[in-house]
């Protein structure tokens, strides 16, 4: 009788063993799948980020520079942030003179007034207003050399100084109908990950803050090499 309560127990922990076995086994596989698709979904998001990089010039967004560029500067900006200024002033001169007028890279602006900047958000607005007259880098310029004046009366004033319709200019900007405009570029950021600005993408290499021109020399200088392959 003891014997056989012996064997009934080697029995019982046999089994309970190969439980334990089949059950480690089969979730160690369950959990290689699904890291298997975890890096899989990775890839794909990437694939599709890089994809969506690469076409954020197809949006009827203000731009300089050859339609035939091999090279797309997307750059998401806020008017009223001193970082996108020091960009302005100190990085793309340089990138205008040495790219954008030989060909080699075409320049795309998207709105992306940060919320803390009071006045960030209207001056987006001017800017659509000023391209709906064509003179989008115009005002874009005159607002960043005058980035401590972003008032609304100020805003009107230097589309008077560029000659601009008056009269249509403010319409625009008083009727807010260009907010929908500036939220699209905002949304389209958020989704490549923006949170700050300056922030771009070079053929879809994002590089954020104001980095001197050499850090986009090396980005530039690696897309063309690849244009030539």
């Amino acid at each position: 009788m003891e014997k056989q309560s012996l064997l009934i127990a080697l029995v019982a922990l046999t089994l309970a063993l190969s439980a334990i076995n089949l059950y480690s086994t089969y979730n160690f596989q369950s959990r290689y799948e699904l890291q298997e698709k975890y890096i899989e979904d990775k890839k794909n998001q990437v694939a599709l980020q890089a994809e969506k990089d690469t076409t954020l010039s197809l949006y009827d967004n203000p731009q300089k520079g050859s339609d035939d560029a091999p090279i797309t500067i997307v750059e998401f900006s806020d008017f009223q942030c001193p970082y996108c200024a020091r960009f302005y002033a100190q990085t793309l001169p340089y990138i205008d003179n040495d790219y954008i007028q030989t060909g080699k890279v075409k320049f795309v602006y998207m709105d992306f007034p940060l919320s803390f900047h009071q006045n960030a958000q209207k001056a987006a607005e001017a800017g659509e207003c000023a391209d709906e007259q064509g003179k989008f880098w115009e005002y874009h310029n005159k607002i960043f050399e005058n980035q401590q004046a972003l008032d609304a009366a100020s805003l009107k004033r230097y589309a008077k100084d560029l000659g601009l319709d008056a009269e249509k200019f403010n319409e625009c900007l008083d009727s807010g109908r260009m907010a929908e405009e500036v939220e699209k570029d905002m949304s389209e950021g958020m989704q490549l990950g923006v949170t700050g600005t300056p922030a771009f993408f070079v053929n879809g290499n994002m590089l954020v803050g104001a980095h001197p021109y050499e850090a986009f020399v090396q980005l530039i200088e690696q897309e063309l090499a690849k244009a030539k392959t």
